[in-house]
């Protein structure tokens, strides 16, 4: 087994007020990073703001996070946060916004730094510390290492580092319960994505498996609720965002399979919404994975209570794509060679291939 998770996790009512002294210790000077409304509108904002107050902690807000945010933001922030000499970074948000403080805790410490010396790793300097509050259920990124951005290209990676782990993060589910329903479902779809691939990425171990198979069982009353068009209460509020770090934890251990890189593609072209683009392709894997090996897709139904068809049919009511998508067959040609030896293809438990994603990509949208 192997595990690494170094970020010091609060959670509950009023954390961040309850842990003014454990920010102090970052610094005096910070950039808080957040959205423009969803950060403000969840309370979370203001909540840290008070916070900062209250520990003598001085603070310049940027608002600059959009969803899937580019590489040359994250860049403007940090010369931001460099000028004004922060010395920690605290974003609050979704995944869009941790992982967007995750890149310019870099920049801040390298603010000469471009895209390419970035995806690189020629960061001369470590990263400064970096604080995360999670206001949606989905993510898990508050306790992962990893930063998922949008390169000059407009193609969206994943970037992997032990420096970019918070030293702090935060997490009082009442700041998701400003969330739409698609944001929930979005979110909480991609809470069953990470912890189903986890389970089924070549690297799983007990522990990641254990992290999993809880995060799922957790998620998968309040997705029901969800998808039904219900109203969550405030315990299954609570209850799908401890999902949401658990998925974050499993995948700390393993990374993602393909749902994952191939769904970043209806994100890129289409805008589908990320958890929604992620999970749209989880039946397709569950179906190889259970070709591929049995015995363990089996240990996997019976470890979260449900059977294939129930887990497929859980997955599909939550999807909302929102449009017709089409793929004409030179679109998906012209797509395939991003999966040529691509870590999340190989990281699935299962054979899959590049014509393999033709094909379910061709089955889907063609």
């Amino acid at each position: 087994m192997n595990y690494f998770m170094p970020a010091r996790l609060f959670t509950g009512d009023d954390c961040i007020a309850q842990h003014a002294d454990a920010l102090r210790s970052l610094g005096t000077t910070c950039l808080v990073v957040t959205d423009k409304v969803a950060a403000k509108a969840s309370g979370a904002l203001d909540d840290v703001t008070r916070t900062l107050d209250s520990a003598d902690i001085a603070y310049t807000i940027w608002d600059g996070v959009t969803e899937n945010p580019p590489v040359a933001s994250c860049i403007e922030a940090g010369k931001l946060a460099a000028e004004g000499g922060a010395q920690f970074v605290l974003g609050i948000g979704g995944g869009s916004s941790l992982d967007a403080a995750k890149a310019i805790s870099v920049f801040a410490a390298n603010p000469t730094l471009d895209e390419a010396a970035f995806y690189a790793f020629k960061w001369d300097v470590d990263p400064l510390p970096i604080a995360l509050v999670g206001t949606t259920a989905g993510t898990g990124s508050e306790v992962t290492k990893v930063s998922v951005l949008t390169d000059a290209a407009h193609r969206k990676h994943s970037i992997h580092d032990d420096r970019l782990y918070a030293t702090l993060a935060f997490g009082d589910s009442r700041h998701t319960h400003t969330c739409p329903p698609a944001v929930t479902l979005s979110c909480g779809v991609d809470v069953i994505a990470h912890a189903t691939e986890s389970y089924f990425s070549h690297k799983a171990d007990e522990i990641s498996r254990a992290f999993a198979v809880r995060a799922i069982r957790l998620a998968m009353e309040p997705l029901t609720e969800a998808a039904a068009g219900n109203e969550l209460t405030a315990d299954l509020r609570c209850q799908l965002y401890e999902a949401s770090i658990l998925g974050g934890l499993a995948i700390n251990t393993t990374g993602t399979c393909f749902p994952h890189n191939v769904g970043y593609y209806l994100t890129e072209n289409y805008q589908v919404p990320h958890g929604f683009a992620c999970a749209v392709f989880l039946p397709a894997m569950l179906t190889r994975v259970h070709a591929y090996d049995e015995a363990y897709a089996a240990a996997f139904y019976d470890e979260i209570g449900s059977d294939e068809t129930a887990y497929i049919q859980l997955i599909d009511s939550c999807l909302q794509l929102g449009k017709e998508i089409h793929m004409s067959a030179e679109e998906i040609e012209a797509a395939l060679p991003r999966w040529e030896n691509n870590g999340s293809v190989k990281n699935t438990r299962a054979n899959v291939s590049v014509d393999d994603i033709r094909t379910i990509l061709t089955s889907l949208f063609a």
